[in-house]
């Protein structure tokens, strides 16, 4: 038996169990992309086809990178509706996982499916995720 709760802040029926996977950052039981991954998901992500979004100021990126990411500062996230595809994931980096919450929920807002990478590049760096300086 699966309780389903319906509340003011979701709109759509959601059971008990996606509440406390959004709350601690995993994703919903549907296969829908959560708000935030691991960097072991977001490794994951990447290879199926997922965009990854660095969202780190300029000087931050050429001190290395994952060499598919695209990057866009987060002041600069207006443009991501002309250079991201919408019909694939969006898996979104910065050093240490606040800029790219604050990116990752903008997107959301836009229509993509967005999630922010936990723990930033240094995550990335210990699940074995390349970095290109």
């Amino acid at each position: 038996m699966e309780l389903t709760l319906t509340t003011a802040s979701a709109p759509e029926s959601t059971t008990v169990l996606d509440r406390l996977r959004r709350l601690f950052g995993g994703g919903p039981s549907d296969g829908r992309l959560g708000s935030t991954v691991s960097a072991t998901r977001a490794l994951e992500l990447v290879a199926d086809g997922a965009t990854l979004l660095d969202v780190r100021e300029t000087s931050e990126w050429r001190s290395g990178h994952a060499p598919r990411a695209m990057h866009l500062p987060l002041g600069q996230i207006e443009q991501a509706t002309r250079r991201v595809k919408a019909d694939r994931p969006v898996v979104v980096v910065c050093a240490s996982g606040m800029r790219s919450r604050t990116a990752a929920k903008h997107l959301r807002g836009l229509g993509f499916e967005a999630a922010s990478l936990s723990g930033g590049m240094p995550a990335w760096q210990r699940a074995g995720g390349e970095v290109r300086r």
